[in-house]
Parts: structure tokens; C-alpha cells; sequence
């Protein structure tokens, strides 16, 4: 089984990435954009597990082999991505879901890993607010907006899965805040404690290491899965559907292939449960599949 990368060693592989970004700078080389923001398990801006997210780890050793390109990495907001991987030549998400509404402006790479899918997150005491709509330990997502009882905090721009993503756009749209801020997750959390809205979207993983940096105790909240939703969500590189992005993708890919499935399932059995790390390294068995587009 590959090593695990320990800190010292992220910030090595860094190390190299800026020499490397330089040295392609200085033979005009063509110049890449990664956008990225705190989205655990997948990147961590912050908090005790800061850079040992999965992306974290992966990119230097992307970037390095990908040596012709002058590298530049962005921290920008889900709204600014999309519409930078609409607007600039080549620019690349690491930490993006396939979207059929977004597959004309964006190329992807082939799936990185797997993840359980999104769900919802509400505080532990209005958990009875769910309890109508919950069955199996599943969450009947549209059935709870249509009552009108929740507000609904969600990011600007993302998505959250197709099937999630559906139940979203056909509820009624009053009962949606939609945050378009920096740090969107950690506001809408903040207002979820205040009463503002009672409950957000967003990975399980992603949520629990929001809230322990805004200072929530770790079992303030309760999660759900999505009823309908699939159980893994796959994860892409997507970069702008230019000619220079469908090139980097063929080289992306490339990479990806010659890292192997046991890297990212390493990576991945950071994230896991206490005593479900088998269960969540099967999500990686999806990938090779492509499946749930």
C-alpha cells in the first residue's frame, strides 16, 4: 500500500512545484489556473487537518508531473470558479461532480475517487422538524421544502449531485439562502446557529470540518442522506472545453492513470469513519465504472 503523505512531505512536493512554476515561467510556458476552495475531505484551508485534504495531497504531485505548464493556484469561491472555467483558456477544478448542465463548457477528466454523496445537516435540537420526512435513515428532500417549515441554506453555483440538485430547483425557491460569500459553508452555519435557516447541504466530511472550525461541538449537528441520491458522488478534475483545456485533461488523465487506484484509496482512508474505513474505501470501486452521470 502507497505511504501516506505526512506534512513535511506536502510541503516538500509545494516546494517543488514553485521551482518548477518558475522554471516554466521563465521558457513561456502556457499557463494553468487550479481553482480551488475548502471543500474536505477533498481540500482543508484551516483547522487541525489543514492540507491533508485528498486534493491536497494529490497536487503537488499533479503539478509536478505536469512540468510544461506555469502553474498558478487560485482560492476563489464556487461562483467565481464556474465562471472562470467559462471565461479564461485554461483553467482547472480538481474537486468538481459531473453536471449535464455544465458538460458544455467544461471538460473532465476521468473520475478521481468516489464520495458519499451530499445530504442535509440541521442542529440536533430541531431534529423533530425532519422526523416526517425521514425513512430509513433517508431524507425526503423535496417533501420537506414543500412544507415550507425549513429554510435551506445552499452555495451559490454548485452543485450538489444531479439528483440532489433536482429536488432543489423544483421546491419552492423562497425557502432556499443562497450564499455567494468566501467562506460560504462557515456562514451559512453561523446563521444556522442564530436561526437564520435550519439547515445546510454539503459532504458529510466538509461539514464536520467546517463546524469545528467555526467552533460547533462535534455532535451539534445530525446528517442525512438525500432519499433518491445516489450513494457515492465521483469526483473530477473539470477544466475550461477549450483546445488547451482538452489537452491538459488528455495529460490530467494520463497522470491520473500512472498514479493508481491505491494512492487516492490511501488518501481517502484518512477521511473515514472510526470503524467504517473499509466502507468508505469501497467507494473507490466506483470510479472505474464512471457510473451515476
Amino acid at each position: 500500500m502507497a505511504k501516506t503523505r505526512n506534512l513535511p512531505g506536502l510541503w516538500a512536493g509545494l516546494i517543488i512545484v514553485v521551482l518548477l512554476a518558475c522554471a516554466a515561467e521563465s521558457r513561456g510556458a502556457e499557463k494553468l489556473i487550479w481553482l480551488l476552495r475548502d471543500l474536505a475531505p477533498l481540500t482543508v484551508f484551516d483547522g487541525p487537518k489543514k492540507g491533508q485534504g485528498m486534493i491536497d495531497q494529490l497536487m503537488p504531485a499533479l503539478i509536478a508531473s505536469m512540468p510544461s505548464y506555469e502553474h498558478v493556484v487560485l482560492r476563489v469561491n464556487k461562483a467565481r470558479a464556474i465562471q472562470m472555467l467559462k471565461d479564461q483558456p485554461l483553467a482547472c477544478d480538481p474537486t468538481l461532480i459531473w453536471s449535464s448542465a455544465r458538460a458544455h463548457s467544461i471538460i473532465y477528466s476521468t473520475p478521481i475517487t468516489g464520495l458519499h454523496s451530499n445530504g442535509l445537516a440541521i442542529r440536533r435540537e430541531n431534529q423533530p422538524l425532519l422526523e416526517p420526512f425521514v425513512h430509513d435513515q433517508e431524507l425526503d428532500l423535496l417533501a420537506l421544502l414543500n412544507t415550507k417549515t425549513v429554510k435551506l441554506g445552499v452555495i451559490a453555483q454548485r452543485s450538489y449531485g444531479e439528483w440532489i440538485d433536482e429536488q432543489v430547483s423544483h421546491g419552492p425557491q423562497q425557502q432556499l439562502f443562497i450564499h455567494y460569500g468566501s467562506d460560504p459553508l462557515g456562514s451559512l452555519l453561523q446563521m444556522q446557529r442564530v436561526g437564520r435557516v435550519q439547515a445546510v447541504l454539503g459532504y458529510w466530511p466538509e461539514i464536520q470540518s467546517k463546524a469545528d472550525q467555526v467552533g460547533l461541538p462535534k455532535d451539534a449537528l445530525i446528517f442525512y442522506p438525500v432519499k433518491g441520491a445516489p450513494k457515492y458522488q465521483l469526483i473530477y478534475i473539470g477544466c475550461s472545453d477549450t483546445e488547451q483545456g482538452r489537452e491538459a485533461i488528455h495529460t490530467i488523465n494520463a497522470v491520473l492513470a500512472n498514479l493508481g487506484d491505491n494512492v487516492l484509496n490511501t488518501l481517502k482512508a484518512q477521511w473515514a469513519i472510526p470503524d467504517h474505513t473499509e466502507e468508505y474505501q469501497e467507494s473507490g470501486s466506483v470510479v472505474p465504472s464512471v457510473i451515476e452521470r
